[in-house]
């Protein structure tokens, strides 16, 4: 597996580094992805992002795809894991991106796991988990969830049985992507600032 594209923002000599992947239906350069990496770069991290095969496709031609099978989603982050090396490395991203972060964090060997709006279950489905092996996880690891996330809210998460490992931590009224509602009194902005600090503050924990 060719290792993809990487982004780097932030200190090349920073003693921490974070790779984010993206979600199932943005790229590496959306405003979600690309406010985390400035932000936590602006912290004086290392942000590594890349894209997955499929997304670099629909970059060249213009062309919708969908993701790539797991198979190929997995080896590409462990391509992406072995250029930088697993020491001091802590993996995750958007939805998806985190949630393949999550199937080979344990196999990689890296110090840490972030998963911002983790996919508990598919829209609408609650009866289709995907949290088996959140259950075993050994790799210290933050979630970051919108309070109303569709693909997994705060009454939903709260019956799980998960990982020691495993904190939560929730984000006011948000929705997959942190959005709140305007009634809420909160804002994205708010929420993405409250997120990259919890991310900080775990990275450097590591």
């Amino acid at each position: 597996m060719p290792v993809p594209e990487l982004l780097t923002d932030g200190p090349a000599e920073a003693d921490r580094t974070i790779v984010l992947a993206h979600g199932a239906g943005a790229g590496m350069e959306s405003d979600f992805m690309t406010f985390f990496a400035e932000h936590l770069a602006g912290a004086g991290l290392r942000v590594v992002r890349f894209e997955f095969p499929y997304m670099e496709q629909r970059r060249e031609t213009g062309r919708k795809s969908p993701p790539n099978r797991e198979p190929v989603l997995k080896e590409t982050w462990l391509a992406v894991i072995q250029q930088l090396g697993a020491e001091n490395l802590v993996i995750g991203g958007k939805s998806m991106g985190g949630r393949i972060a999550s199937l080979i964090a344990d196999e990689a060997g890296v110090a840490g796991l972030v998963c911002l709006g983790y996919p508990f279950h598919p829209v609408g489905k609650p009866d289709r988990l995907r949290v088996e092996h959140l259950r075993e996880l050994s790799t210290p690891t933050l979630i970051l969830q919108g309070e109303r996330d569709t693909f997994g809210n705060r009454e939903d998460v709260s019956g799980y049985e998960l990982s020691q490992q495993i904190r939560v931590e929730w984000l006011p009224d948000g929705d997959h992507s942190f959005k709140p509602r305007k009634k809420s009194g909160a804002t994205q902005e708010e929420n993405w600032t409250a997120a990259c600090a919890s991310i900080e503050t775990f990275v450097r924990e590591r």
